[in-house]
């Protein structure tokens, strides 16, 4: 159980950094970062078999990682769109 708790937060973090690298400006620190890895492979764990997109790669660690980023960059588009709307 600990095993899987600290796992899912390294996937999240290194998602939520990665995301952040590509969406420029939308920096929210480790935490945040963690917070929009986790967020965005729910994310992807919902929108992409309902799109019909499958991304197996292979599964593991690697696989979870690019799918919790990908999800992760969908979400901080989102949050740059929403952003730039209200101000």
């Amino acid at each position: 159980m600990l095993t899987a708790l600290i796992i899912a937060l390294v996937i999240g973090a290194v998602a939520g950094w990665l995301a952040g690298l590509l969406v420029q400006g939308t920096g929210f620190g480790l935490v945040g970062d963690i917070l929009v890895g986790i967020v965005g492979a729910l994310i992807a764990g919902v929108l992409f078999p309902g799109l019909g997109i499958g991304l197996t790669l292979g599964g593991g660690i690697i696989g979870a990682i690019v799918t919790a980023t990908l999800g992760a960059v969908v979400l901080l588009l989102i949050v740059k769109v929403i952003r730039q709307l209200t101000a």
